[in-house]
């Protein structure tokens, strides 16, 4: 149980919704768009995610307030709604993808620092993933301190990172070019073999064929970028995994707004304004962080160096931030009676050591995999992001439950008829993302989700319960399905990480 003294103020639940968002998406953000759309693309695929993403922090303000005593958020959704395996899955592949998520900022971080260090290359050679490791433990020993000590160090190196990010765009409106802007207007076949089979295509990358026109299948433009825009937006969520820590419960669903508005207008300007000083050809080759490469055409060479201090203190802030929110997860669902009982065990901190212990296994593993990864970063980008779909689609399921039963309202009740559109748009947005992510890397979410279920069986057996129900059978069986095959292609090649 939380003492008063671990109360978390309106101003640190907001930091910990922006703190878990601005992470390495923003700094990759003017390549990976430039590589898939131009200006007309990326201001309809910001309007989409805008949208979409709004509606599920209504989604997260909703529930909050609907369901107070729900706590961690995306996992006490999907079980009230679901059933318990669902919940399971969902807390599962929440905490899984907060891990991939987290090895993607080590990357990021070596790849900046091989533009002074060689040897780290782009962020997955082994010197890279050496250090890196020393990190992870580090935070390791950090976070086992408290969640308390460790979100007060969040909300401090959020304010930290962001300052970088406003100098940039206050440097681009000075930079830009209105010809280079017009010239950017119109994606151009700028989705190449790679880049098609790297986010979502099933087909090989020597039968791939670009799809992306210049005047054309704008649509095929804006799904490029789906994958790319729940990545930056991770961590919308944040606020409702410690609603259990908030002073008023109302702040939580407050923080969640506030810091996605200043978010979506931090993200779609810093792509926007790229477009407007250098030709998108040249974007699409710099190297990641993009976002340097952009200002040091802007200013010099200085910009690269000044955006690289800012994306490592961005990358350690996130991943304090994600490092608390996966072994929250974990430690809540095990309390529940949904994760393997060892998992909710705490220190005097109220620190939930195995949970922390397992997410920080799991980290280091996917580091040492990228070793044998051609483009760790991009992998672990689109990989990550599938991962978060179905935990964000069963919460905006959930409130469409809650509003078609009519459960919590009263037949006058006026919030009704928006949390009725809330739900619906919610929903059709999340389904919208699984189909825009590609096959590809929802089988390979499956390869995730099943093997994870022992978990799962451990935990049923624990408790002398039934396993599955008829219809979790059938859950189960997609996900077995699903990794089979994606077991299958990466043995063969037919597909690749």
């Amino acid at each position: 149980m939380a003492t008063t003294e671990q109360k978390m103020p309106l101003m640190t639940l907001t930091a910990m919704v922006v703190g878990g968002m601005v992470g390495a998406g923003v700094f990759s953000i003017p390549r990976n768009f430039a590589m898939a759309t131009g200006v007309y693309g990326a201001l309809i695929a910001w309007v989409i995610a805008g949208l979409g993403m709004l509606m599920l922090a209504f989604v997260f303000q909703t529930l909050a307030n609907r369901k107070p005593d729900l706590d961690a958020g995306v996992y006490a959704y999907a079980r009230a709604g679901f059933g318990p395996y669902l919940g399971f899955a969902s807390a599962f592949g929440y905490w899984a993808s907060a891990c991939v998520g987290n090895v993607s900022y080590w990357v990021l971080i070596k790849s900046t620092l091989g533009g002074v260090f060689p040897f780290f290359g782009d962020g997955n050679t082994v010197s890279a993933v050496a250090v890196s490791s020393i990190g992870i433990w580090a935070f390791y020993f950090l976070v086992m301190r408290g969640t308390k000590e460790a979100a007060a160090i969040n909300k401090i190196v959020t304010i930290a990172k962001i300052i970088p990010l406003i100098v940039f765009l206050v440097l681009m409106i000075f930079a830009f070019n209105a010809d280079v802007f017009v010239g950017n207007l119109w994606g151009g076949v700028a989705a190449t073999q790679e880049y098609l089979h790297a986010h979502g295509d099933l087909i090989p990358v020597e039968a791939a064929t670009p799809v992306v026109g210049d005047y054309g299948n704008l649509f095929e433009q804006v799904k490029a970028t789906m994958l790319i825009t729940v990545f930056v937006f991770l961590g919308i969520e944040g606020a409702s995994n410690y609603s259990r820590f908030a002073k008023r419960r109302e702040d939580v669903g407050t923080a969640t707004v506030v810091g996605f508005l200043g978010v979506l207008a931090l993200f779609a300007s810093v792509s926007i304004l790229s477009f407007g000083v250098m030709p998108r050809e040249e974007i699409q080759a710099l190297s990641q962080p993009s976002v340097g490469g952009v200002l040091a055409a802007a200013v010099g060479p200085w910009g690269a160096t000044f955006i690289g201090i800012g994306v490592i203190v961005s990358m350690l802030g996130a991943y304090l931030a994600w490092s608390l929110m996966a072994a929250e997860v974990l430690a809540v669902a095990a309390k529940k009676g949904d994760m393997p009982a060892f998992l909710a065990k705490e220190n005097a901190a109220q620190v939930p050591t195995n949970a922390v212990l397992m997410s920080t296994l799991l980290v280091q593993a996917v580091l040492i995999a990228t070793l044998f990864s051609a483009d760790a970063f991009t992998f672990a980008l689109s990989l990550c992001s599938h991962l978060s779909l179905l935990p964000y689609l069963l919460s905006a399921g959930y409130l469409l439950k809650l509003v078609l039963t009519r459960e919590t309202y009263a037949p006058s009740d006026a919030q009704f008829r928006k949390d009725m559109l809330v739900a619906i748009f919610a929903t059709i947005y999340s389904i919208f993302l699984v189909y825009a992510g590609g096959m590809k890397f929802l089988v390979l979410s499956f390869l995730i989700y099943a093997p994870g279920t022992l978990l799962y069986l451990k935990t049923r057996r624990e408790q002398s319960k039934q396993v599955f129900t008829t219809s979790e059978w059938v859950v189960f069986a997609v996900f077995v399905v699903g990794a089979l095959y994606a077991l299958f292609g990466l043995i063969t090649g037919y597909l690749t990480i």
